[in-house]
């Protein structure tokens, strides 16, 4: 396990979290710090971000609090905060990123 992400609000779709992290965490943070990055300028350049946000889902799984791992989401992390979406489906790509 990389984090436990504690749910301090949300906007649907969205939720958002503290994240106590573990210290494997360390090893993927730079993959979202480029994923972010690259979030800010996606209108430039939707391939970049995609290539980047490919990598954070190769390295991650999300999890539901009964343990189950979550079939499609799109997560953020920024330090100790996170904020994702999640479903049990395939999202539909139109609605993708955010």
């Amino acid at each position: 396990m990389l984090a436990d992400l504690v749910v301090i609000d949300g906007d649907f779709p969205w939720l958002n979290a503290r994240v106590d992290p573990r210290e494997e965490l360390a090893e993927v943070r730079p993959l979202f710090a480029e994923e972010l990055r690259l979030l800010d300028r996606i209108d430039e350049d939707v391939e970049s971000w995609e290539r980047a946000y490919e990598a954070v889902r190769n390295a991650v799984t999300l999890r539901c609090p009964d343990g189950s791992d979550v079939a499609e989401f799109l997560l953020h992390i920024d330090g100790n905060e996170a904020w994702w979406r999640w479903s049990d489906e395939p999202f539909d790509e139109d609605a993708l990123p955010g």
